[in-house]
């Protein structure tokens, strides 16, 4: 047997929090530790309350209870006693911070194979002296099994709550509802987003407007740029947070510093010279980060095409496609939704509506990402402050529409304000953006706050 502590006392209460809020929050630990866990071994007369509770909620839908269902079943209970310090313990699990449940979880799973085996021998005592070998090997056997991985996929029936379990893909919102309502509520856990258009076209822009939504709205952030220096990707956020054009950012940083008060520090901005670093720098630079404290939300790439491939090839379409097929796979890996840009071929950027067929590079990107746009602006779109969004591929809803949209390059904001027919012509006139990207409530708010601001 693997070393393990001989009871769950040993470890601490704190280590025992960590352990229920796996429970409750990681579907697969539960599922696969079922049959070996028990609400004895939990020294906390709160803590048996909630094991209880999970177990016999799993048993009948397959996935660990909610918040709300604690609720209700805690309000049940006649031991005000009991209330109080579920209440408590409960809030202690859902606080808990369980940054090592690699761990806890590993741990807790070989403490209670442990107990499973302890217990199968002490029940062969009275077999062995009956001469019940078989009834013995039976026994040994199936506790040696018990809390074994037992995911072998979704079962379609069984596991039918499962679907539809609240924020299953925990999706990152864009700051576009359109698209938002296209991908069912963003991009999520494990998806890949990519999006296409023109040198100078404003791509790298749409990563920064898509950071700093996500920032807003509490998510931790990691930007990779391998093009653009760390501190000008740096002031671009602050353009697209205070919509301060990116040239005007340093006469006012007293007035973005005091902005920026009101967010947590949930964004990190790492820069690596074009083709030095690989997919395995950034999954090990994603690593350090979480080891230090910082678990990302989404990841953006700036961009793919400029990492170095895992190895060389005679094609440099095979090498994209190493790079490319990679990027999914460490967005699955890591369970993070990851946004990239790429380039469209030189025939493309002519085009009114860039089509998937004038990906540079490869034509395999359309296959592999999860949901692909294009962003086409050509010379005049550029001076007007306009744009179009083609919609190339979603695995999530529909595809092939394409809207128009204003561009404002100085501070990252864009604004989906019509969709195209058939024919490509845009139902409503596109209008010059106004430099604010915000609406008329929000602008009072920002002018009380910003009344020292000089901006027209």
């Amino acid at each position: 047997m693997a070393a393990a502590l001989k009871s769950l006392s040993d470890y601490g209460l704190t280590f025992q929090v960590k352990v229920l809020n796996s429970l409750i929050k990681n579907r697969n630990f539960l599922s696969q530790i079922r049959d070996i866990v028990s609400e004895e071994y939990f020294d906390h007369i709160a803590h048996k309350w909630v094991v209880s509770q999970v177990l016999s909620y799993y048993d009948e839908y397959r996935i660990p209870p909610t918040l709300e269902y604690f609720t209700v079943e805690c309000k049940k209970l006649e031991n005000e006693v009991l209330k109080v310090g579920i209440k408590e313990q409960l809030k202690n699990i859902y606080q808990s911070t369980n940054t090592d449940f690699e761990y806890v979880e590993n741990e807790f799973s070989t403490f209670c194979q442990n107990q499973k085996i302890k217990q199968a021998l002490l029940e062969s005592v009275d077999l062995l002296k009956q001469g019940e070998f078989e009834s013995i090997r039976a026994i040994i056997e199936e506790a040696i099994k018990a809390g074994q991985n037992k995911d072998i996929g979704h079962r379609y029936k069984d596991d039918f709550e499962a679907r539809y379990e609240k924020n299953i893909r925990n999706e990152v919102p864009t700051p576009w509802d359109v698209i938002n309502s296209l991908l069912q509520g963003g991009l999520g856990s494990g998806d890949f987003g990519l999006i296409f258009g023109g040198p100078g076209g404003g791509k790298s822009w749409a990563l920064i407007a898509l950071g700093a939504y996500a920032l807003s709205l509490g998510y931790k952030v990691i930007h990779y740029t391998l093009e653009l220096g760390d501190k000008y990707v740096g002031k671009r956020y602050d353009a697209c947070l205070t919509k301060i054009p990116v040239q005007d950012v340093k006469d006012h940083k007293e007035q973005i510093k005091e902005y920026l008060s009101q967010f947590e520090d949930n964004l990190i901005i790492k820069e690596y010279p074009p083709k030095h670093a690989s997919l395995n720098t950034i999954k090990g630079h994603i690593q350090k980060s979480k080891d230090l404290g910082f678990d990302a939300d989404l990841i953006l790439i700036d961009y793919v095409d400029l990492l170095k491939p895992p190895s060389k090839r005679k094609e440099r379409k095979e090498d994209l496609d190493d790079l490319y097929y990679g990027t999914k796979g460490l967005a699955k890996e890591l369970q993070v939704p990851i946004w990239s840009v790429s380039q469209v071929n030189r025939d493309g950027a002519k085009d009114k509506i860039v089509e998937g067929d004038k990906a540079a590079g490869s034509y395999d990107k359309m296959m592999i990402a999860d949901f692909l746009m294009s962003q086409s602006r050509l010379r005049k779109d550029k001076t007007d402050g306009t744009g179009r969004w083609h919609i190339m591929k979603n695995r999530y809803g529909m595809d092939g529409m394409t809207y128009n949209v204003t561009i404002d390059t100085s501070m990252g904001t864009f604004d989906v304000i019509g969709e195209y027919d058939e024919d490509g012509e845009p139902q409503a006139k596109p209008q010059k953006p106004n430099y604010s990207g915000i609406e008329q409530d929000e602008k009072a708010i920002l002018k009380d706050k910003f009344k020292s601001f000089n901006i027209g």
